[in-house]
């Protein structure tokens, strides 16, 4: 026997007795059974779920939809019973043939989730322009339009029109006075993009207006396939394009509408003269001005001074010619009303951030113009000139010269606003009617001028609406220059004086009441644009839903 065989018993016995077969203190007592199917190998992780649990299966991916399709959470077996209202469900009426800016902004002022797919139509690319360039282009259009003086509502329209045209229908344009923003959000699990552009320079070229709305036209016709190179190829033209009309004729027609504004009250040929030099005189000094840098609001004080001087020169004369309409021409030329209509129209559509920013911009415009003309008037009564503020109210009876007046007036605000020629004689005629309107009630009728002006602005509004639908573009050529007659130049004149003779009541009260004509003539241009939308049929997509912005809730 050898030495291992010896000492396997005794090992044996020291253990108790035990079976020899086992060999660890983990092996399974005597008597326990052990569980079937479960071996020591197959438990791999701490992490392993317990015998009996259920494992709650994941729920199958569902198919990338849009805002109309229809939520995971609904039952058709538990939905709560139909009611469709008695006259119908209203339908939205988008006429492919109607004006672009109809369609849009009735689209602007639904909801994102009710507003009708675009017909998926590629322009020239295959697969569809990048979605950042398409916001840049964008941007790119809608400061040209906001920068030319068109209400935010309109630009909004514009930005909404190019991004549709190129599919991107789930986009939010956002205007404001120097800033334009939109996103674009691809689906409702998207990350959306966002892109932004801010507007430094201001100026006024209708003719560059009625380009970018036909670019805009164009882009919206799905008949005519422009992609995007071409879009920015045709927008670089638009910026490159020089002015209309050249300087010379910018300062001849300046003159000639303070000529003409100094006859509707009371002026005759010396006074046209006079209020034409002193005008002139005048746009050249701004023209010095903004050459070396100065603000708007000193461009403005600069230029009011030469009229108001050369009328009190005339009165300290002892020239028999009525001062105060020299003044009140050269005052016409001044006035901001195109700035005037666009921001109360921002008001009245719900955009009160920039209709603020504008109305504040016409306020300092306005005290620019106050503090040139009282400084002249201030130091024409301490040299000791005579100037009656009664002397410019009798316009005579002189209708045709009136109404010859107020026409050129117009064509010559018309030609300051570098409008295209083939919308001069339209808005040349627009003006006429408006004064007719005017002369017609507040002198013939004796109603009250506010009254009067506000008809006579809606009037305006109206037919300007009318033409732009003809021509399928902007109403700002057709409708800013026309207004132009029925500016409160003689008002504000005579508040300025009463207050250079301190007599500041009186000028408080006709300060006010040149406030009031010119907020007439803001409201009844917009009141006309709205009715003209509102009952024609032509070029009309059906009733507009009103913003939601003040329902209160």
């Amino acid at each position: 026997m050898t030495e291992a065989e010896t000492r396997k018993p005794q090992s044996d016995e020291a253990r108790g007795g035990y079976d020899p077969e086992i060999t660890s203190e983990f092996a399974i007592p005597r008597g326990l059974a052990a569980p079937k199917g479960v071996t020591e190998s197959e438990t791999t992780s701490e992490f392993a779920v317990p015998t009996g649990l259920d494992v709650p299966q994941a729920p199958a991916p569902e198919p990338e939809g849009s805002a109309f399709s229809t939520p995971r959470t609904y039952s058709a077996h538990n939905a709560p019973p139909a009611f469709t209202p008695p006259g119908g469900i209203p339908a939205v009426s988008l006429t492919k043939d109607l004006p672009w800016q109809d369609r849009m902004r009735t689209m602007l002022r639904m909801p994102v989730a009710e507003r009708p797919a675009p017909e998926q139509a590629v322009k020239a690319e295959e697969g569809g322009p990048a979605v950042p360039r398409v916001l840049d282009l964008t941007l790119r259009i809608g400061e040209l339009l906001l920068a030319g003086g068109e209400g935010a509502e309109d630009v909004e329209a514009a930005m909404f029109a190019v991004c549709r045209s190129y599919g991107l229908d789930r986009c939010e344009p956002n205007v404001t006075f120097t800033l334009l923003s939109i996103s674009y959000q691809p689906s409702l699990v998207d990350d959306p993009v966002t892109a932004s552009r801010t507007v430094r320079r201001r100026g006024t070229d209708y003719t560059r207006l009625s380009a970018v709305y036909r670019l805009v036209a164009d882009l919206s016709d799905a008949e005519t396939a422009i992609s995007l190179e071409d879009a920015y190829g045709r927008l670089a033209e638009i910026r490159r394009n020089r002015h209309p009309y050249p300087t010379w004729v910018l300062t001849s027609a300046s003159g000639l509408l303070a000529g003409a504004a100094s006859v509707l009250v009371g002026g005759d040929l010396v006074v046209f003269v006079a209020a034409m030099l002193g005008a002139m005189l005048g746009d050249r000094l701004a023209w010095l001005c903004a050459g070396r840098g100065l603000p708007e609001f000193y461009q403005f004080t600069v230029a009011a001074m030469p009229p108001a001087a050369i009328g009190i020169a005339l009165t300290l004369a002892d020239v028999d010619v009525k001062a105060s309409a020299v003044i009140t021409g050269g005052l016409f030329a001044l006035l901001p009303g195109r700035a005037l209509v666009a921001g109360v129209q921002d008001g009245l559509t719900g955009f009160y951030i920039t209709a603020s920013a504008r109305l504040l911009e016409v306020m300092y415009f306005f005290v620019g113009i106050v503090a040139g003309v009282l400084v002249m008037l201030y130091v024409g009564v301490q040299l000791g000139a005579h100037l009656n503020p009664d002397e410019a109210l009798s316009t005579g009876s002189r209708p045709l010269w009136l109404i010859g007046a107020s026409m050129l007036l117009s064509l010559t605000f018309a030609v300051l606003l570098q409008q295209e020629r083939s919308t001069v004689l339209a808005v040349t005629l627009n003006g006429g009617v408006a004064w007719c309107v005017y002369g017609a009630m507040a002198t013939t009728g004796e109603l009250s001028p506010v009254a009067s002006t506000a008809v006579a602005a809606g009037l305006v509004g109206l037919f300007g609406q009318l033409l732009a639908r003809y021509r399928f573009a902007s109403a700002l050529p057709y409708t800013t220059a026309a207004i132009g007659p029925l500016l409160p130049g003689s008002a504000t004149y005579f508040g300025l004086l009463s207050i250079a003779q301190n007599e500041v009541d009186e000028g408080l009260v006709s300060l006010s009441k040149a406030a009031a004509l010119a907020m007439a003539i803001a409201i009844g241009v917009n009141l006309g644009s709205e009715i003209s939308r509102m009952f024609l049929r032509v070029g009309s997509a059906g009733k507009r839903r009103a913003a939601k912005r003040t329902r209160g809730f």
